[in-house]
């Protein structure tokens, strides 16, 4: 059996799940770094402290074997203090410059910032090399010292545009048009199948999968999350698909993923959500693209409207007749 790839890192909660049938018969040191990106000595150190459960009972030794149907609970240590190192290796597409914020192209493949798996080579290693100035957020306490001015974020397999913060004024305001859902956020997508209707919108909650805790579900108890839709073209050669543009309402992590794989149209490629196809892009590269970005200027309110073409990787799989 293979490790499944680590969700975003739970550090500063409860990891609270019930086994499941995939993670059966393995030691709990192992499940709980396959779980949320510690090492096997950090997982055994948040044993040995008593802060994990299993079955209603403390487990402090690493080799104990979980079942599955077992309830976990663990008490996970804070996100890792420190700062991230500048690197102007690390190229980053500003697509437009303001004093209070950035906004960026974000290249296919690129991780946003440090996390389980990846600690160097991030945008934000790149972002501080031009802007150092997002370091004094998180000395303000504004932001987590390994995401400084980072107001929201996109995968790894997506590409486009995000915006980063630069001042206070820029990161509270803007933080808080994304939480009031004031900015707006527009993907190009293309996906298995062809779909029926023109446009709609799915509007389901989201939170951790209980079958496979790595991934998230549609749940009656998740989060609201609320994904628009509409058809822009589809495709029957190679294969049946159809181009989506879709509007994020909401931002929960891998939102349009869940949707569209919900509603049985995943997004081409997508190797969490979608089938066990051919692939029809490079490995780790799904068909999903932030393509629009719209929110009102920090200071002086005027709406600004940011676009970025699909970039080169995407184009061979859309016919050129095709309209954005």
């Amino acid at each position: 059996m293979s490790d499944p790839t680590p969700p975003e890192v739970f550090n500063g909660e409860t990891l609270d799940l019930v086994i499941p049938s995939s993670l059966r018969d393995i030691r709990i040191d192992r499940v709980l770094s396959m779980l949320t990106g510690l090492s096997r000595s950090e997982a055994s150190a948040v044993l040995a402290s008593g802060g994990v459960t299993l079955a209603g009972k403390v487990v402090v030794k690493s080799s104990v074997v979980v079942e599955e149907g077992q309830h976990l609970v663990a008490l996970l240590p804070d996100r890792e203090t420190g700062v991230v190192l500048a690197d102007p290796t690390v190229i980053v597409d500003v697509v437009l410059d303001d004093p209070d914020f950035a906004v960026v192209n974000k290249a296919p493949g690129q991780v946003v910032h440090p996390g389980a798996g990846q600690r160097t080579g991030t945008m934000v290693a790149g972002l501080l090399a031009l802007y150092p100035q997002i370091q004094e957020l998180s000395a303000e306490g504004l932001c987590d010292p390994l995401r400084p001015g980072i107001v929201h974020r996109l995968d790894k397999g997506t590409s486009g545009l995000l915006v980063v913060a630069k001042t206070p004024e820029g990161f509270l305001n803007l933080s808080a048009q994304l939480a009031e859902r004031l900015m707006e956020r527009t993907y190009l997508g293309m996906v298995e199948g062809h779909v029926s209707e023109e446009r709609g919108v799915v509007d389901a909650p989201i939170g951790r999968s209980t079958r496979t805790p790595t991934m998230m579900a549609v749940r009656a108890d998740g989060r609201p999350a609320r994904t628009g839709y509409e058809v822009l073209g589809r495709i029957d050669k190679p294969n049946a698909m159809t181009l989506l543009r879709l509007q994020l309402d909401t931002g929960r992590t891998h939102q349009i993923r869940v949707h569209l794989a919900t509603i049985g149209h995943p997004v081409v490629n997508d190797p969490r959500y979608g089938h066990r196809r051919e692939r029809r892009l490079p490995e780790d590269r799904f068909f999903l693209h932030s393509t629009t970005l719209a929110f009102a200027h920090p200071r002086s309110d005027e709406w600004l409207v940011t676009n970025v073409p699909l970039p080169a990787d995407l184009t061979p799989l859309v016919p050129e007749d095709f309209e954005f």
